[in-house]
């Protein structure tokens, strides 16, 4: 009986995969044939000298008798006739509860030391975004702890916001802020194209060490291209498994700009035209296949999305934060000049929005918001009057509003990294400045 059963799984078994050779090796592609991939299918690179080395790879170009692939790591020691398998598994990825607590990279490879992941299913990590008749209404709000945004800029259940900053202003002191003082039972974390220091950095400083119920996917600058960009699909299909679950994910992603920095690479590799700022097409087709995953799904859980976005030059015209900011529902700036004055987080009221705030917190909630902000800017405008004496009391009302309260507008602006103030909190202490 034993022996049945043997001989049918040798009969069912492929026993010699077909494969093909290596033909030519450039700096980003290589040059294979033997074999009829289609665009898209993940090959594994076997080297004859030593056949412990192997590579990923993804086919990106297909030729009449050859196809090129652009591998995931590095190809340095493969040489031409090496070996090319198709990788059967292709774009999927492990996923299960295992997950949590876990640093990995985009193919759930432990980088913390710990076991390898098994997971209990197997999920793709390229798929199409929630279709819009099964979206559930954001009608609830999701509290980050934090009181700028949950006082002036309230998020909901399933809204994807990006967080638009400079370099060094304060973009992953916020994230470890929001990450901390998130109401969500399950967060998943996308390092993309940062430097390999600010990933224990962020873990320690930024998080406190604490990783429970939180998933940290990384994909840092020295990654190849792919990694960068497959990264963010990875974490993203991770957040997925989550919210089929029933679950209410937080979703975060540094930085939007490292992902289509590395599609760019790809892109201008394929010979793909160069557009705005070397940016090619395919880019801004990217960003929507990525950011419109998050959301609310009917029946399920949701995705609750901060992407950050590294304004360069602090230009907010910049193409990609241009793109982002048409394809979310909010955006918050973070301000240099407010970092400069000492306030922080830095983020500007007034150049910031949460598009369904109003769905989301009570007619009272949404009128202290907007007293706040109207007293903000016309203190903001009339900053220079009131610094050279120029202002006499009793001219304006409001402004006269505004400067009494302008110690404590301040105070309510800042907080510390380590303070965490519930939704509840947050308006009661916008109605005692306002009262």
């Amino acid at each position: 009986m034993e022996l049945k059963s043997f001989k049918e799984r040798l009969k069912n078994g492929n026993l010699s995969p077909k494969f093909g050779t290596i033909k030519k090796i450039s700096s980003t592609t290589i040059e294979a044939e033997g074999l009829r991939p289609s665009i898209g299918d993940i090959v594994k690179l076997i080297s004859l000298d030593d056949a412990t080395k192997s590579e990923l790879g993804m086919v990106t170009e297909i030729d009449q008798y050859s196809f090129f692939i652009s591998p995931f790591g590095f190809i340095e020691g493969f040489k031409s006739g090496d070996k090319v398998f198709i990788n059967e598994q292709g774009m999927s990825i492990p996923v299960g509860d295992e997950l949590l607590g876990r640093v990995v990279d985009p193919f759930i490879r432990p980088k913390d030391g710990k076991p390898a992941i098994k997971g209990v299913a197997y999920s793709s990590i390229m798929k199409a975004p929630l279709d819009p008749m099964k979206r559930g209404l954001i009608d609830e709000p999701f509290s980050v702890g934090v009181k700028t945004i949950d006082g002036l800029l309230t998020s909901g259940k399933g809204q994807k916001v990006g967080i638009f900053a400079g370099s060094g202003v304060g973009k992953s002191t916020l994230m470890g802020m929001i990450v901390r003082g998130s109401e969500a039972p399950i967060k998943v974390i996308a390092l993309i194209g940062e430097r390999g220091r600010e990933v224990p950095e962020f873990i320690h400083k930024n998080l406190g060490g604490d990783l429970s119920n939180t998933v940290l996917v990384v994909a840092t600058s020295d990654d190849s291209p792919l990694m960068r960009k497959y990264g963010a699909f990875s974490a993203m299909s991770i957040a997925e498994y989550f919210k089929n679950q029933g679950k209410d994910v937080l979703f975060m992603m540094d930085s939007v700009t490292r992902f289509a920095m590395a599609q760019r690479e790809i892109g201008l590799a394929l010979g793909e035209p160069p557009t705005s700022k070397g940016y090619p097409p395919s880019v801004l087709t990217l960003l929507p296949q990525l950011m419109e995953r998050a959301g609310k799904e009917e029946g399920k859980g949701s995705i609750t999305a901060f992407f950050t976005v590294l304004v360069e030059g602090d230009d907010l015209s910049d193409p990609i934060a241009d793109q982002s900011r048409s394809i979310l529902d909010g955006h918050i700036v973070l301000s240099r000049e407010m970092t400069d004055y000492g306030i922080y987080p830095p983020i500007n009221i007034q150049n910031s929005a949460s598009r369904v705030m109003s769905d989301v917190i009570s007619q009272e909630h949404q009128s202290l918001a907007m007293k706040f902000k109207r007293l903000n800017s016309i203190l903001k405008e009339n900053e220079v009057l009131i610094r050279i004496g120029a202002y006499q009391k009793g001219n304006d009302m409001e402004l006269d509003e505004a400067i009494r309260k302008k110690e404590e507008m301040e105070k309510y602006l800042q907080q510390s990294p380590t303070e965490v103030f519930s939704l509840e909190d947050s308006i009661e202490k916008l109605k005692s400045i306002l009262k």
